[in-house]
């Protein structure tokens, strides 16, 4: 089983993806999906990888060895939620059956001007978020995403939205340009959005609980939070089927405090509240998550600098 996020390749390369995107756009959604199963076929044979990481997580939320019909509707939901990226990014929301529960909390913040940072996973599909902040171009979204672990597919998608593409912040810069980005759209109220359940190589990992087994977490997300000291909401975008999406926001917390003297301690707090979380919406949409790796980080052996950050200081 692969041992870090990082460490996989990127599926397919710029041309069959272009190939992709333009059968999707000529022959429309119906067609596309029914050609889907292929696809997924062909990527359920030939990643075994993320086919094992599929069982060990199925299995563990189900409580028994996953089923090969489980694991390929895994991969294949995923697989469901890229092709509707393209969609989702050419046309907007009006393919879509979007329902939208807890708005009116992230409502409250915007309409006092206030900067939020919208926390999600890789639960889904964060492009509902960005299809739904059209509603409200006045708003500034900016998302912080990793451009590149899948620079292919990054190119081609945001090749079909520009704005949107422009409105990300691209974490594989680091340092101290992310920061001052995050904080000036805050300063302006607007949002940012970014997903906290992954840690990149380089960064301080602790451990909450997920499914019954400690996984690692990053702490990067919470400390930027701190020093931002601005309203955090959960967001997650679950596919329901069909062309069926739930956006829900829910307050996560006013603001994040990390007291100097406590900050083991809060930090383990916040993560395993978010950690309940996530395990909640896996419960309640087996299928939406998607990592495809050992999120558990189980081989300590072969990944020697994860484990160690992924205890450092616990």
């Amino acid at each position: 089983m692969s041992g870090h996020w990082q460490s996989q390749r990127e599926g397919g390369n710029r041309f069959w993806l272009g190939v992709l995107v333009a059968a999707a756009l000529r022959f429309g959604h119906g067609f596309m999906r029914r050609f889907l199963y292929l696809i997924s076929l062909y990527y359920f044979l030939r990643r075994g990888s993320e086919r094992r990481a599929s069982r060990d997580y199925l299995t563990r939320l189900f409580g028994r060895r996953a089923s090969f019909w489980r694991v390929f509707k895994h991969i294949h939901y995923f697989a469901t939620t890229l092709l509707d990226r393209i969609y989702l990014l050419a046309h907007g929301e009006r393919d879509f059956d979007i329902e939208v529960t807890g708005l009116e909390q992230l409502q409250h913040y915007i309409a006092q001007g206030r900067g939020v940072l919208l926390v999600g996973s890789h639960q889904g599909s964060f492009e509902v978020l960005r299809a739904l902040a059209a509603r409200c171009p006045e708003v500034p979204l900016r998302v912080l995403l990793d451009k590149q672990k899948t620079p292919a597919i990054t190119e081609l998608l945001e090749s079909l939205a520009p704005d949107v593409g422009a409105a990300v912040i691209d974490v594989s810069q680091g340092g101290a340009a992310v920061t001052l980005a995050v904080a000036e759209t805050c300063r302006s109220g607007g949002m940012v959005a970014l997903l906290a359940d992954r840690g990149r190589a380089h960064e301080t990992l602790r451990r909450a609980d997920f499914l019954g087994k400690p996984a690692p977490f990053p702490t990067g997300p919470w400390l930027l939070a701190s020093t931002l000291q601005v309203p955090v909401i959960l967001c997650f975008g679950l596919y329901r089927g069909g062309r069926r999406y739930a956006l829900s926001f829910e307050l996560f917390t006013e603001r994040v405090d990390l007291p100097r003297e406590s900050r083991h301690q809060a930090l383990d707090h916040i993560l395993d509240r978010y950690a309940q979380r996530l395990e909640y919406y896996a419960r309640q949409e087996p299928y939406n998550w998607f990592n495809f790796y050992d999120f558990w980080q189980q081989d300590t052996v072969q990944n020697p600098m994860v484990a160690a950050r992924a205890v450092r200081e616990a």
